[in-house]
């Protein structure tokens, strides 16, 4: 935990962070990169998907990418 917030100063991170704040942004990263949730369910370790879903964040860049599959796909009509 120590060298977690060691790393965050260093970083001029000034928002607490600990383990689990890693834990939500790799999940939520995974997610945007179109990582399916079941296999980031188990990445994470968890045995129900509702732990899973409990780590996801929907971020504006989710949103967006979600914005320009459906330009994509409505585009050719």
């Amino acid at each position: 935990m120590k060298s977690i917030q060691a790393a965050a100063q260093d970083a001029k991170v000034t928002k607490r962070i600990g383990c689990h704040t890693l834990r939500h942004s790799y999940a939520t990263h995974l997610l945007e990169d179109g990582v399916d949730i079941r296999t980031i369910q188990t990445l994470l370790g968890h045995r129900s998907i509702r732990s899973t879903i409990l780590y996801l964040h929907l971020t504006q860049r989710a949103i967006e990418n979600i914005h320009r599959s459906l330009d994509d796909l409505m585009g050719d009509l």
